[in-house]
């Protein structure tokens, strides 16, 4: 392990504080400090010293090393970050893949609480709490109001494993009262699969957490059962991970012996990932779903399965993240995520976008992808030749500013019409379905999913939407949906689906609302589309 993995610094202040005849061992290569760095480093120690004795008050120094750490890093990529040691928990929970506390989703509507999910062998599903159950109290504490926010929750029901917090709820009129012990609560990045068709399996994976791999294998396996021979892997709006989770995904894929990506930077050596051989799902049809919120260890994978010609690439080009970062903790117990290298996919692609304007250029890109037209038509797209490379069989393929699918699918922008958008701002289209769900739950018609959508549409729901929208003084606009007929159409007809998800969700769980969307879920369809041709 080098020397810099080692460091335990004394302050937040980084490398302020070390002795400037220090050096920095990474990779096997010794590199003393040149003159540059060494004045830098004394200018900061400078300044760091005139504030503490001069500044007119006392200075609060802690939060000026914070902010000194975040500055250094700003200056050098969009994502070295620094996160303040109170911090450090939450912003790893995705990555780790649980934290501690109830088990419990939930949703604030009409400023009462509502449970979503409840955790599989959870402390809530253990104690007997339900989907649908109001939270009215939390120790004791009303849980009701304006004050009540997704933060408040959230740190009053999270806490330390062995902890106890009482939860009271109302269900069907009744109060009843629940003494949970908090636990470790697994945190799932797989977030539902089921059979597309009889020879067709769907898995969907929203980040490359820890147990990410193993949540793959539990899916396919399941899925092998009701006969998959193809999968669609669902990557879209995942923003990545673990690059070696990444690669143990790889690894289910393609066969032994495949180079799955290289890393390789100023002071670290090359770094190949192959293969072992040992994946469960090395053949058969495969169909990877990406989209411009695919990033990192996502496009590492759709890296992979393109230049090996494994499986076929549908959506939109990728946001272009191909920089790995290392985690560095501080003594004080923050952390560091340091940019050390860049990855190449096999091919030798660098799907890295340019962050040489700085951050805010940076995170525009995607609303520049918007407005030129890119994310609606193919022909917007414009990659220059010099970043030409080749796949196993030859066909031509992109570096730079992510990957880009072998199938484009243009993004529905004909579904957001005004009276749409009106609704989703203030928040019905979540509201809605979550209240109508609670008062039908016990209605027999609905008492499963395959009831459901046989009953569904004899509630008319579209229609008590639509007065409940005109009470909270949201109405369309007749004359210019007059002069948009397709647009409105398209829109009410995505409406429709959206509230039938949404109550699917609060009535069943989250996989049921996938199940209904990919009805209109081009990028899902055309996939489907393509499976059977191969077949």
């Amino acid at each position: 392990m080098s020397v810099i993995n080692r460091v335990r610094l004394k302050t937040a202040m980084l490398c302020i504080s070390l002795p400037l005849s220090m050096q920095l061992m990474c990779g096997g290569v010794v590199r003393a400090e040149d003159d540059s760095t060494a004045v830098a480093r004394q200018r900061l120690n400078e300044v760091f010293g005139l504030i503490d004795k001069n500044y007119v008050t006392t200075p609060d120094m802690s939060r000026m090393s914070d902010e000194a750490v975040r500055a250094m890093l700003k200056a050098l990529d969009p994502h070295s970050v620094f996160i303040a040691a109170k911090d450090v928990q939450r912003a790893n929970e995705g990555l780790v893949g649980n934290f501690e506390g109830v088990g419990i989703t939930f949703q604030i509507n009409n400023d009462t609480i509502f449970v979503g999910d409840v955790i599989d062998g959870g402390p809530s599903e253990k104690v007997g709490l339900q989907r649908g159950d109001r939270i009215i109290r939390i120790d004791g504490q009303p849980a009701t109001g304006d004050s009540i926010t997704n933060s408040y929750v959230t740190s009053h029901l999270r806490g330390k494993k062995g902890t106890v917090v009482v939860v009271d709820i109302l269900r069907e009129g009744q109060e009843l009262s629940f003494h949970i012990t908090r636990d470790k609560i697994p945190l799932y990045s797989v977030d539902t699969w089921f059979m597309a068709d009889d020879k067709t399996g769907y898995i969907r994976l929203a980040r490359f957490a820890r147990t990410s791999v193993d949540e793959f294998r539990k899916a396919q396996k399941q899925l092998q059962k009701q006969g998959m021979q193809n999968l669609i892997l669902d990557l879209r709006g995942n923003s990545g991970g673990y690059l070696d989770i990444a690669c143990g995904l790889v690894n289910e894929l393609l066969p032994k012996g495949r180079l799955i990506v290289y890393t390789e930077g100023r002071l670290a050596a090359r770094q190949d990932f192959h293969t072992r051989g040992s994946g469960s799902f090395r053949e058969g049809a495969l169909v990877v779903l990406i989209d411009e919120n695919s990033a990192s260890a996502s496009e590492i994978v759709s890296g992979a399965v393109q230049d090996w010609d494994r499986g076929t690439l549908i959506g939109r080009r990728t946001f272009g993240k191909g920089l790995v970062q290392r985690m560095f903790t501080l003594s004080d117990g923050s952390q560091v995520r340091l940019t050390t290298a860049r990855y190449y996919t096999p091919s030798g692609r660098c799907i890295q976008k340019p962050y040489d304007k700085g951050s805010e250029d940076y995170n525009g890109d995607i609303a520049r992808r918007y407005s030129s037209g890119e994310l609606v038509n193919l022909d917007s797209v414009h990659l220059p030749d010099s970043l030409k490379f080749s796949t196993v069989g030859g066909r031509t393929v992109y570096g730079g500013g992510g990957i880009m699918p072998d199938i484009f699918v243009p993004m529905d922008t004909m579904r957001l019409s005004d009276y749409y958008i009106a609704l989703r701002s203030k928040g019905l289209v979540n509201g809605f379905p979550l209240t109508w769900a609670d008062s039908h739950r016990d209605d027999p018609r609905l008492r499963d999913f395959d009831s459901f959508l046989q009953h569904y549409d004899e509630f008319d729901v579209d229609a008590a939407f639509a007065k409940y929208a005109a009470e909270k003084n949201i109405v369309r606009d007749t004359a210019l949906e007059a002069k948009q007929p397709e647009r409105t159409r398209h829109s009410d007809d995505y409406l429709h689906l959206v509230l039938k998800a949404q109550v699917a969700r609060n009535l069943f769980g989250t996989e049921y609302y996938y199940r209904i969307m990919c009805a209109i879920d081009e990028g899902y369809q055309r996939a489907v589309r393509e499976l059977r041709v191969e077949n």
